[in-house]
């Protein structure tokens, strides 16, 4: 936003209402309630446009705007029908009807925000210093009423305020790879995929997230764990089937634990795994706590909630 930057066509506007939430939706699979328009016109965009789940902001406000396919100018424009008059309801009251608020900001009455035109807003300059100067306190306003707004519709989506933006670079876990898991490649030499049953080394293998990162979003070693590279890219954010996985699953984080214990007693790592142990006494104590029942009842209600928000399950190779 800049001070000579007043007028701000309805195509764009409504390309980054759609651009902003992208990966909200499309990658950590937050819901807006399939009666919210948003949800609903970023799901037939992403069908018409062919755009990746993943994309730059810019780069779909750019190909929104520029779309010559009438079904996604549509879909873009359903926002016209509410939401830029309604916005300026604290101006002219709940009873003024959608023509009169169209006629009245265009003198900036009440000292409205913007005047509206059927194609575009054009920004109150009383305001623009105001909007400039304050730009991040709004920003941030505007998060936290949306983080509370998207935690009402999907109660069981942990680190909503962690997913309401595409973080820049996503961690490559090169740390949780060198100081962890190559500890305890160097102890046992290899370790068999717990996915596809093939023999893993220190030179090869991926370090993959047991539930999805999409759902958990964080990095921590407890849903880590070794696995064939040629797999991994195959499993994206599917689910995997404890009764299927889990076994496995456990065994080597069990051992790797007891493993980098003994051999990196300090570790940060190893502090990850109080989130599951809290009544520890000390970070020494954990391979006594590390019971297969304690560690699977952390999981098991993890990947139900994660299936109900619509992440799908792993087939089995």
């Amino acid at each position: 936003m800049s001070a000579d930057r007043i007028v701000i066509s309805k195509t764009e506007l409504f390309s980054y209402m759609v651009a902003i939430p992208w990966y909200t939706v499309n990658y950590f699979q937050v819901s807006f309630g399939k009666q919210d328009v948003i949800h609903r016109e970023i799901e037939n965009i992403k069908t018409f446009e062919k755009i990746s789940i993943d994309e730059n902001k810019e780069v779909i406000v750019s190909k929104l705007s520029q779309s010559q396919n009438l079904q996604t100018q549509k879909a873009l424009y359903h926002f016209d029908n509410q939401v830029p008059h309604w916005f300026l309801s604290p101006w002219f009251g709940s009873n003024k009807s959608k023509k009169d608020i169209y006629a009245g900001s265009r003198n900036f009455e009440n000292e409205c925000l913007y005047a509206l035109y059927h194609d575009r807003i054009e920004l109150n300059p009383n305001w623009v210093a105001y909007l400039i100067e304050n730009i991040r306190f709004l920003k941030d306003f505007c998060y936290w009423n949306l983080a509370v707004f998207l935690q009402k519709r999907n109660p069981g989506i942990p680190e909503i305020p962690s997913k309401l933006i595409k973080p820049a670079v996503r961690n490559a876990l090169i740390g949780q790879r060198r100081n962890f898991w190559n500890v305890v490649f160097d102890e046992l030499g290899e370790i068999d995929c717990i996915y596809t049953g093939e023999k893993l080394n220190k030179s090869n293998y991926a370090v993959e997230h047991f539930i999805p990162y999409s759902y958990v979003c964080h990095d921590l070693m407890w849903n880590l764990v070794p696995a064939d590279p040629r797999f991994n890219s195959h499993k994206s954010n599917k689910l995997p089937s404890l009764d299927d996985y889990f076994d496995g699953f456990y065994r080597i984080q069990k051992e790797a634990v007891e493993i980098v214990l003994s051999k990196k007693p300090s570790s940060n790592y190893l502090f990850d795994y109080l989130y599951l142990f809290k009544n520890l006494d000390g970070i020494e104590d954990l391979p006594n706590v590390f019971e297969e029942k304690r560690f699977k009842d952390v999981f098991h209600p993890l990947i139900i909630m994660a299936h109900n928000s619509g992440f799908q399950y792993l087939s089995k190779p």
